[in-house]
């Protein structure tokens, strides 16, 4: 596919986003802007979550990913799915109850200004890390696919990346996204499937032949029992995707923020529990996928790529596969970084001017001219750090989320842990302190865990630092009882 071609398929795809976006915007006001005035369609936001969970990262790295792993990530699926269950039965409930605009205000009302200034910080430097991180992945390959045979750099392809979000978000917000992002989910979906069929033909394989040289292939082994200390020990993989889903959905405001959209609890939790099914059949097409990029590739002669994330793309654009599956790969691609980033700019916006600014969406002294002012300012934010990102350049963009979330979610699970599961008040002004703490001593033990465990600590530094977190209110609470007797 020529790069004009590509412009002009990337540039349709966002009439049609800005066109939804007009539609939805209409008399658009603070209310609709962060909660979509609590009337979204619960089957509609559940389509779109998927979307938004899986990103660019899952599109690319996902598939590049069953080289090393091969489809032990099931495992950490599997877990999400009892992550997902916690969520609605526990933190949901919760979040309705306190009538939430920000997730972040129940640490407030739980242990003072502190605490819900930690956690909300927390978040906005968690999803600008990770948001950037799933952009810069598709920016990348925008580039290679397009920008660079118009000679232009990349820094212009992040400025137009960025910009393209923010004009089709900073009206409607989360009302404009729950739309936006159930067609970025179809489009993500079809584009993998209609890749795995042209695959297939190449291959002459029937379904059945498909299916047959998945599960006789040696990328398609699930459970790993045999060796505690690997990586990807079932224990760990599928506890890790346990907590990574009550921390990555139910303590992101990013995530919550679709839910609390919802028209009321019992829709919300119906939305959770659909879409965390979904999920489970949603990776193994992915997972698939990747079995079927590495047979071909090795069918064809086509030598693999030093970075794993790089083999999709590869091969697409190599030519071995007709011109047709290129043009659904682009549309796939801009569809899961989109669904992706756009909320997670909008869950930004609304974070910064709820937790950080202190306005509520009733408050009749938030102009729309101040929202707009932060939503721009984190657009300017995102690009800067997918900037940064090109400097890294790391081997699998998923994974680094995964490790970052280990640090930066760690004290949130920990707080909030605390808060749910005890009747102790740990002392406010002590949180900060013990947020910062408990990554430290995470990252030092995780530096040392081969010569003091005998195996390299994984994805688990996320329950770690939680329990560290944890252990530090407790000390907290039991200071503050001492010092009241």
């Amino acid at each position: 596919m020529t790069p004009l071609h590509t412009g002009l398929l990337v540039a349709l795809y966002f009439i049609i986003l800005m066109i939804i976006s007009y539609v939805t915007g209409k008399k658009s006001d603070n209310k609709n802007f962060f909660l979509g005035n609590r009337q979204s369609p619960w089957y509609i936001v559940s389509i779109g979550m998927i979307g938004a969970s899986l990103s660019g990262v899952t599109f690319i790295s996902v598939p590049g990913w069953v080289n090393n792993t091969q489809f032990t990530y099931l495992q950490m699926v599997g877990g999400y799915f009892i992550g997902y269950l916690v969520i609605a039965h526990i933190l949901l409930p919760v979040y309705y109850r306190l009538n939430l605009t920000s997730i972040y205000s129940y640490l407030e009302q739980r242990f003072g200004k502190w605490s819900y200034k930690t956690g909300a910080w927390l978040f906005l430097i968690s999803r600008t890390i990770g948001a950037s991180a799933r952009l810069y992945l598709m920016a990348n390959v925008l580039q290679i696919s397009l920008f660079n045979a118009l000679d232009i750099p990349f820094a212009i392809t992040v400025i137009i990346t960025i910009a393209l979000i923010w004009l089709y978000t900073f009206r409607g917000g989360i009302k404009t996204i729950i739309w936006t992002d159930t067609l970025q989910t179809v489009f993500m979906l079809t584009s993998v499937i209609i890749t795995i069929v042209y695959i297939a033909k190449s291959m002459d394989l029937s379904a059945g032949g498909v299916i047959e040289l998945i599960n006789k292939s040696e990328l398609s082994r699930v459970f790993v029992f045999d060796d505690l200390s690997s990586k990807q020990h079932f224990i760990k993989q599928f506890f890790t995707g346990a907590f990574i889903t009550i921390v990555m959905t139910g303590l992101d405001q990013d995530m919550m923020q679709k839910n609390l959209s919802c028209k009321n609890l019992k829709e919300a939790q119906k939305n959770m529990k659909w879409y965390g099914f979904a999920f489970i059949p949603t990776n193994v097409l992915f997972l698939s996928l990747g079995v079927l990029l590495y047979t071909f590739a090795n069918q064809q002669g086509i030598s693999l790529p030093e970075r794993s994330d790089d083999l999709f793309p590869m091969i697409v654009n190599s030519g071995a596969l007709p011109a047709v599956v290129g043009v659904f790969f682009i549309i796939g691609l801009v569809a899961a970084a989109y669904s992706s980033a756009d909320s997670a700019l909008t869950s930004l916006t609304t974070s910064f001017t709820v937790d950080i600014l202190g306005y509520s969406h009733e408050d009749k002294t938030l102009s729309k001219h101040t929202r707009i002012l932060v939503h721009l300012a984190f657009s300017v934010i995102l690009a800067m750090v997918i900037l940064m990102f090109r400097v890294f350049k790391a081997d699998s963009i998923i994974s680094t989320i995964f490790i970052l979330a280990g640090y930066t979610y760690g004290p949130l699970l920990g707080m909030y842990a605390f808060g749910l599961f005890t009747k102790l008040k740990a002392q406010d002004k002590w949180i900060p302190a013990v947020a910062i703490i408990a990554p430290i001593l995470t990252g030092i033990m995780d530096l040392y865990s081969k010569d003091w465990f005998g195996f390299q600590l994984g994805y688990e530094k996320l329950m770690l630092n939680g329990l560290l977190t944890f252990l530090g209110l407790l000390i907290s609470s039991k200071t503050q009882i001492k010092n009241l007797n």
